[in-house]
């Protein structure tokens, strides 16, 4: 396992503070077969939830506007930022021009058989594959993953071994949880891809959250 996973600072500071869910949570340490993701929105929820990015405390976005809710535990890796890496790979696997990262941490949804009723909780997850999501003219990508050890799940290895119908669930909500009335559609998926794309897709948000926040550390070494 490579050095750069692992973060000290963070560790330390979680000690003594709660940690903020984007910066201070260790990615996990057998990444990218195995991540923490943290969770903002469970299937129960007709509000959308997100981290607020200056304090981390979970915020609301807006209500959904109509019945469709996420089919998944929803939420996003810490430590990935979606940069210029991210869109440079969107632009690679597509052909499309101008595509940029859309600045937020790297998505993920996690599949479970078990029923959990409110999300700001951090669980281990396999991600298995992806969408390629171009919003506007930003990379959007959603990584699909399963509960490490779900009991029914957690035997899927690769996206082909989910039931089609799920997938066709998982898309529709991506294609549709941002419509508002008398709004163009902006979204698009234009592939579905496999765990190895999966893993090269988090590799680059690692790598651009690196870039991104290279003085994170030495801000919070400062500040202390």
């Amino acid at each position: 396992m490579s050095d750069k996973f692992s973060d000290p600072i963070g560790r330390l500071m979680g000690l003594r503070y709660k940690s903020h869910p984007w910066h201070g949570v260790h990615i996990g340490d057998f990444v990218p077969e195995k991540v923490t993701a943290f969770i903002e929105v469970v299937p129960t929820d007709t509000v959308k939830y997100e981290v607020d990015k200056d304090t981390g405390y979970l915020k609301i976005d807006r209500p959904q506007q109509y019945s469709n809710v996420v089919p998944a535990l929803y939420g996003f890796i810490p430590q990935t930022y979606c940069g210029k890496k991210v869109g440079k790979f969107c632009m690679d696997k597509t052909g499309q021009k101008g595509v940029k990262g859309d600045g937020d941490p790297l998505d993920i949804v996690v599949l479970t058989e078990k029923s959990i009723h409110h999300g700001d909780i951090l669980v281990t997850a396999r991600p298995i594959g992806g969408f390629r999501m171009i919003d506007g003219n930003e990379a959007d990508d959603k990584i699909i993953a399963v509960l490490n050890n779900d009991f029914v799940y957690g035997k899927f290895a690769n996206l082909a071994d989910v039931p089609e119908t799920i997938i066709t669930r998982l898309r529709h909500y991506f294609l549709t949880y941002k419509d508002l009335p008398g709004e163009e559609k902006n979204s698009v998926i234009t592939h579905v891809y496999d765990k190895d794309e999966a893993y090269e897709v988090i590799q680059c948000a690692i790598d651009d959250y690196h870039s991104r926040f290279e003085n994170l550390g030495k801000l919070m070494i400062l500040d202390d």
